[in-house]
Formats: C-alpha cells, sequence, structure tokens
C-alpha cells in the first residue's frame, strides 16, 4: 500500500515556514506501517527548495525515511511529470473532509481494512440508507 502524507499539520502542528512542534505518534505510526505492513510512505507537501530539505531532514532525524518525496517514485523527475497527482491508495492530511483522526486511529484504520463507521445524518429520512465512506469503499 501507498500512503501519501502531509507534513504542516499532519506529522507537525502548523508553524510554517517553521517546522512546528510534532503530533503525538505522528512518526511512530508511519514507521510501523512502513515496518509491520510494508507500507510505502510518500512525504506529500507544498514545501519547496530548502524548506522541503528542513522537514525531510526532520523526519530522517527521528527514523522516518520517505519512498519518494513530492513524487510518485524515488526516480521521478518534475520533467516526467504529466500532473502533481500522485498515485497513492491513501493520503493523509489534516485538510481531509472531518479533519485529521487521531494517529491511533489511522494505524488502525490501515493496519486492519477497516473504515470507521461514518457519522451520516439522514436528515430525517431514516429509510434512506447512508452512502459508504471513501475509506469504507476503498477497502471493501
Amino acid at each position: 500500500m501507498t500512503i501519501a502524507v502531509d507534513f504542516d499539520g499532519t506529522i507537525v502542528t502548523h508553524a510554517y515556514p517553521a517546522i512546528g512542534k510534532p503530533i503525538p505518534f505522528a512518526i511512530e505510526t508511519l514507521k510501523k506501517l512502513q515496518r509491520e505492513d510494508m507500507c510505502q510512505i510518500i512525504l506529500y507537501t507544498c514545501r519547496e527548495g530548502q524548506l522541503l530539505e528542513d522537514a525531510v531532514n526532520y523526519c530522517k532525524e527521528r527514523g522516518l525515511e520517505f519512498y519518494a518525496v513530492n513524487a510518485a517514485f524515488p526516480e521521478e523527475t518534475p520533467d516526467m511529470r504529466i500532473s502533481r497527482k500522485l498515485d497513492a491508495d491513501v493520503f493523509i492530511d489534516d485538510h481531509n473532509l472531518g479533519g485529521l483522526p487521531d494517529w491511533g486511529v489511522i494505524y488502525q484504520m490501515i493496519h486492519s481494512g477497516q473504515p470507521l463507521q461514518p457519522h451520516v445524518q439522514n436528515f430525517g429520512d431514516e429509510q434512506k440508507a447512508p452512502r459508504k465512506s471513501f475509506l469504507e469503499r476503498l477497502f471493501s
């Protein structure tokens, strides 16, 4: 499984262009997914240049190395890209619809292949079945 993960607001708190405080269990969870579930982790961030290097080094100093950075695979170069869109199975970003779940929840969802039960409001229509969430469709 390939996982694209944002940096600011996801691995560390928002303090851009500085590096924020670590979000509890973010790096540990990503390392565990790499080790136990053989996931390929891609850093997918708007940071560029020295700010990007700072983020990569921050993670590397804590034992997290990425399969690729702002690319679908390590050998990809900017001239090879048709678009900036990545081919990843899961995107972890604080701007997800509904926000960023706790990293323990993220780990359980990916490791078990079982999504969270969606909190769906049927707006008074009790007969209407709730629509499956993206993760439910992905893991079914």
